[in-house]
């Protein structure tokens, strides 16, 4: 019966059967082209991660930094600024000079580090020979073994302390051999012409042990 059927319309159907074969054709096609492929996914989520990773790297890069201001200042102390600023904006933040403070010797361009110290001189300040130089930059020496011994230094060594020259570091070596070693930093200012301000540019830069 099925076999009558088909010889009887088979011509009838064939022709509609071809039209629906080519429109479930068309439709997997065209649904297919629409979705991009799996590679062109992958490249187009790379870029979007790599500049979300430059913008975090580019905040991490701006860090914090903190310098301790000395001297002819109207608010020393120590100051949080960022690692791309200036020895300018330090002085603004410790309130601007005093009116005896000498910034001949002050390079107000550069740039502030961690852990610097600035030492702003008053007008007419007793400067040893060699002096010049009043920005202290973060070193090693900062360690005990980088310090410069007091007890043990000789005179070459102890004049190259900020605000020490050689007939400074002679009164030092005299003042260690009449009454022994310093038994603390501070005793230094025991030493004739050794006063609270150089004691302040020179106190981080000592040691007696």
């Amino acid at each position: 019966m099925l076999q009558s059927l088909w010889q009887k319309y088979k011509k009838s159907m064939l022709f509609p059967g071809i039209l629906v074969l080519c429109g479930l054709c068309y439709f997997y096609f065209s649904s297919s082209d629409s979705s991009p492929p799996q590679e062109e996914l992958i490249e187009t989520i790379q870029p979007i991660e790599e500049n979300n990773l430059i913008d975090s790297t580019k905040e991490t890069a701006i860090q914090q930094v903190f310098v301790d201001i000395k001297g002819a200042v109207l608010y020393p102390g120590v100051y949080e600024l960022q690692q791309d600023q200036r020895i300018r904006d330090a002085v603004q933040l410790a309130g601007g000079y005093t009116e005896d403070a000498d910034t001949q010797l002050i390079n107000h361009a550069q740039k502030v580090q961690d852990e610097m110290v600035i030492y702003i001189p008053e007008k007419g300040e007793q400067l040893e020979e060699g002096t010049t130089n009043f920005i202290s930059l973060p070193a090693e020496n900062n360690s005990n073994e980088q310090k410069i011994n007091i007890n043990k230094a000789d005179v070459s060594a102890l004049s190259t302390l900020p605000g020490i020259g050689p007939s400074k570091a002679q009164s030092i070596l005299s003042y260690r051999e009449e009454n022994g070693p310093f038994q603390t930093i501070d005793d230094l200012k025991n030493v004739s012409g050794i006063g609270d301000k150089t004691f302040e540019k020179l106190q981080d830069s000592i040691t007696v042990n």
